[in-house]
Order: structure tokens, then sequence, then C-alpha cells
């Protein structure tokens, strides 16, 4: 389809990439969201917590959207509430998908997820289908490393169940390489020295529970994103280094062969984005496939001025018309 005009316009100060980014990731909170917790076995008995909460006063609930998160994040974070609230108070369940060692309890396996893990989506969705059979109407929504799991899960040789009718991505890193090559840039020096802290603290856990498989001074040593693609992500999960990682996960290569109707959202101003992260001529191709790009909302921002966002309106709106 043609690339979608953005009507997004936020105000002032949040015009700044950087503010936005930093105000709604510290800064939001979202109340009025009641999650309960479900565990499912994976079929390498490993474990994944998918939290729900439930359209209010409503029974038969037929529609839920399913929501990943980004890079160390999970599903209390308020990106991720803050579209069930809003799916909640329109008719849908929701359910966000904890990534494997992102629920607050670690996963028992040495690997745990990464950008094209979409065999672990595709598992959460084939159980909800199954056991939750009176979902006909089901949307999926991703931010940033889990919209890049979204699109790729998408585009993959594989069917998706018919009861997927649409899905959103926000923010999305869709080109890996790239977009770590953007990340070492000064302006993201703050952001990209938080992502590698929180990620040494869980390869320390990592190392506690297989010691044989990963040392403290490698850990340590870890000192860049690259390093620690290179050292546990790429080798814990099959690929033989993080370049080979970011090649085969990255996304943007399986646009070509979504089938259902998907809106990506990347603001121009998102510093976590290079200029490869905007499939442009994708979107042109494709007319399952819709790109919009604001100007402004930098990663994970679209801040409004209400307690709605921008992203979470859009992806209403897109949903409803799929």
């Amino acid at each position: 389809m043609p690339i979608v005009k953005s009507h997004y316009n936020p105000p002032h100060i949040f015009k700044s990439g950087h503010f936005s980014t930093i105000y709604s990731g510290l800064y939001r909170n979202v109340s009025g969201v009641y999650q309960k917790r479900e565990r499912i076995t994976l079929s390498d008995q490993d474990f994944i917590d998918l939290d729900w909460s439930y359209a209010a006063y409503q029974k038969n609930v037929s529609k839920l959207i399913v929501i990943l998160h980004g890079l160390e994040g999970n599903a209390q974070r308020s990106y991720i509430k803050g579209t069930a609230k809003l799916f909640n108070e329109n008719g849908y369940d929701a359910v966000g998908m904890n990534f494997r060692s992102c629920s607050g309890q670690p996963n028992r396996l040495f690997r745990s997820y990464n950008a094209g893990a979409s065999e672990d989506l595709r598992e959460v969705i084939e159980h909800i289908t199954k056991k939750y059979p009176q979902y006909s109407h089901i949307v999926l929504k991703g931010f940033s490393l889990g919209g890049n799991m979204l699109l790729k899960y998408l585009g993959e040789p594989i069917r998706i169940p018919k009861q997927v009718k649409a899905a959103i991505a926000v923010s999305v890193p869709c080109d890996l390489r790239s977009s770590l090559t953007q990340m070492k840039r000064l302006e993201n020096h703050l952001y990209s020295r938080m992502f590698i802290k929180y990620l040494q603290k869980k390869l320390e856990n990592k190392h506690s529970s297989f010691p044989s498989l990963i040392k403290l001074e490698e850990i340590k040593a870890a000192n860049s994103m690259l390093k620690i693609d290179h050292l546990y992500t790429s080798r814990a999960h099959g690929y033989k280094d993080a370049f080979e990682y970011y090649k085969k996960a990255s996304s943007r290569q399986f646009i070509p062969n979504i089938k259902i109707p998907t809106l990506l959202i990347n603001a121009k101003n998102d510093s976590f984005l290079s200029k490869d992260c905007f499939p442009i001529e994708e979107a042109k191709q494709n007319e399952n496939f819709y790109l919009e790009m604001p100007e402004y909302g930098g990663h994970v921002g679209f801040y409004t001025g209400t307690d709605v966002y921008y992203n979470e309106e859009r992806a209403l709106n897109f949903a409803t018309l799929a």
C-alpha cells in the first residue's frame, strides 16, 4: 500500500524525540489495569508467563489483543498496559506476553529470548487458539524488539491461524545490524549503557544457573551490545555469531510475505532507528502492509496530552477496520 499519512502532532516539548522517549518510558503511569497471570509450558519444557486483563462488564468476549514488549521489558510496562486498557474499554480482552526470563523469574533453560524468537510467539498463539476457542478475532501488537519478532512471525512461510485478523508494530528496528550501529551514536549512549547494565545482570544470573556455559569474566568483558550478542544472544539461540543473528532475525526481509493487514508506526525522530528501519519499498509493494512515519514520537513515545497515546488510538482504529 502507499505510505500512510500521519496526523500525529504532539505538544511542543514532545516534538523532541529524546524527551518523548524518556518521558514515556520513565514517567508514564497507567492505572486501572488488573492482570491475571497464566504460565504455559513450551515444547522444550521452558515456560512463558502471560498476563491477562479483561473487557469491562462484558461476557462472551470474542475479541483479543496479544501484546509483545521490547528489550528487557515485561507485560507491566506502561506501554503494554496503556494498550491493554484502551482495548479492554472497547470490548477486547488483552494478554501481555512476557518473554522468557522477563516475568520476574529466571527461565529454566540457558537460552532466553531474542528479536527473532518467533517460535515462542507461535506457541503462544497456538495455545490461545486451542485453549480459548471463543476468540474469533485476534489482533497482535508488538513494540520495538517485540515488534520485530511480530513482523518476522507474520512473514514466515508457516500458516497464521485464521483467528488472527490484524497486527500493529511500533518503533521497530526491523534491520537489526544497522539499528545496532545507530545505538553506538553519542546521542544514544545513555540508552545503550542502561541496556548493557540490565543484560549483564541477567547474564550473571545465567552464570549462577549454568556456570559451565558462561563465565563471569566473559560477562564483564562484554561491555557493548555487539559483544553481548556475540557472547550470549547468538550462541544461546543457535546462531554462529552476532552478525548471523542480525541477518537472519531482522524482520524487514519477511515483510513482503505478510498476508494480513499490518501497520508499522516508526517515528522519523526515533534515535534507535537507522534509515534501513523504514521499509518504504516493501510498503509500496505489499497491499497488506501499511507504513506510517510520523515526524515525531521518539522510541515508543507518542504522547498526546491525554491518557491515551497516539499509537494506541491508531492500533484500535486499525484493528476495528481490519
